[in-house]
């Protein structure tokens, strides 16, 4: 396959999920999944035809090993992914309609640190894509984070970055000036209003516009109403498509790997909204939060 890459960098854990609808107290069956917020915009990306690259730290240890071949089964490139023998692979339970529970501290990618920027394939990369967790999981990652921006930067690479407000590990209120100032960073800015509202206090997406008015394209998302980019002066809207949601963990994911793709083709504005919604539908009717087999049959 040719073509622009989109490489995505941040942790990804082991997910387990029921198999079928309900709680993790109810149900028999589980799935063993790889769930990350930057490799499953990733798999989105690939799923849609395009190349897509991941990079982070993983445990040199059996969940690892079920990362990398799952996200490899996707049409993901993990060639360059560092495995970690001293740290295990994060792990997390989905428990639909009851939230998360992480299992993460001390995890091998909390070890990423700014010499890992040269074992990075930048080769063909057109958009990096990553997110504010990265910058919560320590000291070092944040300071990664900030440098494989400046190296995408420094070879005209755009920089797409989702807020990603993870209120769990950022303990110190650190996080609305920091996610802020990452977002100032980035080419490409994904928010929720309801993220927006809880760091900044912007409840609308004019509001988010105001406050990040340099961004040069700026995606504010309003859940089940729907989405507006900002590019430049003009602002576009496309609601969100009605489904029967029975999970909404790794929506934003599914929504940024489709507006992403459809960039990648140089779709305008309003069809990177639509493929965006339409690839969070998919995700939102599913147990899983990236691309599994079921959702490729229905992509």
């Amino acid at each position: 396959m040719t073509g622009p890459v989109l490489l995505a960098v941040g942790e990804t854990m082991a997910m387990v999920a029921p198999a079928a609808a309900g709680s993790v107290g109810d149900a028999e069956l589980f799935r063993v999944d790889a769930g990350g917020a930057e490799s499953n915009v990733a798999a989105h990306v690939a799923a849609l035809g395009h190349r897509a690259r991941w990079f982070s730290r993983l445990g040199a240890d059996p969940l690892g090993d079920r990362v990398t071949r799952l996200l490899a089964a996707r049409g993901v490139d993990v060639a360059g992914v560092v495995r970690d023998a001293d740290r295990p692979t994060g792990l997390y339970v989905k428990d639909p309609g009851n939230g998360v529970r992480y299992y993460r501290a001390g995890s091998a990618a909390s070890r990423l640190d700014v010499a890992d920027i040269a074992a990075i394939d930048w080769s063909d990369v057109a958009v990096l894509h990553v997110s504010g967790i990265t910058a919560a999981l320590s000291a070092s990652a944040a300071v990664f984070l900030d440098a494989v921006i400046d190296a995408a930067h420094a070879r005209g690479v755009r920089v797409s970055f989702d807020e990603n407000h993870r209120p769990v590990l950022w303990g110190d209120g650190a996080a609305p000036s920091a996610l802020a100032a990452l977002a100032r960073r980035a080419d490409i800015v994904f928010v929720g209003c309801d993220e927006a509202e809880g760091l900044w206090g912007d409840a609308a997406a004019d509001a988010v516009r105001t406050r990040f008015a340099d961004v040069a394209e700026l995606i504010v998302k309003d859940g089940d109403v729907g989405a507006t980019s900002f590019v430049g002066d003009r602002a576009v809207f496309v609601p969100s498509r009605r489904v029967e949601v029975v999970d909404a963990v790794g929506a934003g994911d599914a929504f940024a790997g489709g507006y992403l793709a459809a960039l990648l083709d140089d779709a305008p504005v309003e069809t990177r909204l639509q493929a965006g919604h339409d690839r969070a539908a998919l995700t939102l009717t599913t147990t899983g939060d990236s691309v599994a087999d079921e959702m490729r049959e229905r992509a």
